[in-house]
């Protein structure tokens, strides 16, 4: 599934010259990422976890450069707060 919101984010052919673009792609390379990196490369990615009813946003994360992962324990834990939907009776 893809969504890219209202606003399309994206980094630069320049965003490639950061250090920390090149220490994340190492690092994913090392632990043996092959994933697909097919279709559009410059768009930032992001992770949303959003609440049942009125919760609203439970957690927000936002790619400010590529490869800027998501902690995984926060996006669990904020799974862990998403309440149960009350069926209309």
């Amino acid at each position: 599934m893809c969504f890219y919101g209202p606003v399309q984010r994206r980094m630069g052919l320049l965003g490639f010259l950061r250090l920390s673009v090149w220490q994340n792609f190492l690092r994913a390379r090392h632990r043996g990422f092959s994933g697909n990196v097919d279709g559009e490369g410059y768009i930032l990615g992001s992770v949303f976890v959003i609440g049942a009813g009125d919760q609203g946003i439970l957690l927000e994360h936002r790619e400010k450069e590529f490869g800027d992962a998501v902690n995984l324990t926060a996006v669990m834990e904020a799974a862990g707060k998403i309440s149960p939907r009350q069926s209309a009776e």
